[in-house]
């Protein structure tokens, strides 16, 4: 049976780690403007508060960790009241060494190991927005020794660089991501993973993509009705079914493209089309251009 939780992240292909060592004493805040880019942090020692744009602010003590799929507007920050000291993460210079905020020198308050990388998928955007805002995970100890991993890797220039990156990243994701599944999640792949009903569909659509999947087809591999089977769908996964379909078809026609040599024909097989002009048709009216420009572009 297919992992979709793990096809979702291979799609996104997340590379290029930048990370860096933040910590703050005393009187301390900082306003980080709205970045769009995923980024995490780990908390090393102490404690600290994380106020993001949308989302109930969390408290942040040792052994947490954060992942922020799109980054929006945050504050972090201690405890007391403060103006926080506010950055534009896209023009601000990348700093060499910690950065302290707050009271210089001696013992700081809180002190976190935060990053930041890229999602190379061109329709990134679309499965981005099938995971959670914000994940907080707490007291998961193989999280803390991937950010080390991964900051260690990210400052040395080390043969295979990139490529451990990128390895370290995947699994940074998934781990973080399976940690905070359930019903409780907010509307996405997580929640619909969760639901015991629409996991086997959605794992369905994954395994066998090239099928031509009808909505009475799904809606059977959910045991449910086909009106069941659409609003449960739409209301947990956020999108409705034959959307999530649509968009996980183009997501991995767009990948085939990118990155193998195969026909428009054979990618449209793969995709569950029954042929290379109605694949065509389909991916010119999703992507804006037909698939053998996309495929010349890239």
């Amino acid at each position: 049976m297919s992992d979709p939780l793990s096809e979702v992240i291979a799609l996104l292909q997340p590379r290029a780690v930048f990370s860096k060592v933040i910590s703050g004493a005393g009187r301390w805040g900082v306003r980080y403007s709205d970045f769009g880019q995923p980024s995490f942090s780990a908390v090393l020692e102490g404690s600290c508060r994380l106020a993001v744009d949308g989302q109930r602010a969390v408290m942040l003590e040792a052994g947490d960790f954060v992942l922020l799929p799109a980054t929006p507007g945050f504050t972090l920050s201690g405890f007391d009241p403060v103006k926080p000291e506010r950055i534009d993460p896209k023009i601000a210079p990348a700093p060499t060494g910690e950065v302290r905020h707050g009271t210089r020198g001696g013992r700081p308050d809180a002190r976190l190991l935060g990053g930041y990388f890229v999602f190379d998928a061109p329709d990134a955007a679309l499965m981005v927005s099938l995971l959670p805002a914000l994940v907080h995970v707490r007291g998961v100890e193989r999280l803390s020794v991937l950010v080390r991993l991964v900051g260690e890797e990210s400052n040395e220039q080390k043969a295979g660089r990139d490529l451990v990156l990128t390895r370290l990243v995947e699994v940074m994701l998934i781990e973080a991501l399976r940690s905070t599944s359930g019903d409780d999640a907010p509307p996405g792949l997580l929640r619909g993973l969760a639901d015991a009903r629409l996991a086997p569909a959605i794992r369905h659509m994954h395994g066998q993509l090239s099928r031509s999947w009808t909505m009475a087809e799904l809606a059977k591999t959910a045991a449910l009705s086909r009106s069941t089977f659409f609003e449960r769908f739409t209301r947990t996964v956020g999108l409705p079914p034959m959307e999530y379909l649509l968009a996980l078809r183009m997501a991995v026609a767009r990948d085939l493209l990118r990155r193998h040599d195969l026909g428009i024909a054979e990618v449209a097989a793969r995709v569950g089309y029954g042929s290379a002009s109605t694949f065509s048709t389909a991916f010119s009216r999703h992507v804006g251009q037909p698939p053998s420009h996309y495929a010349r572009a890239g």
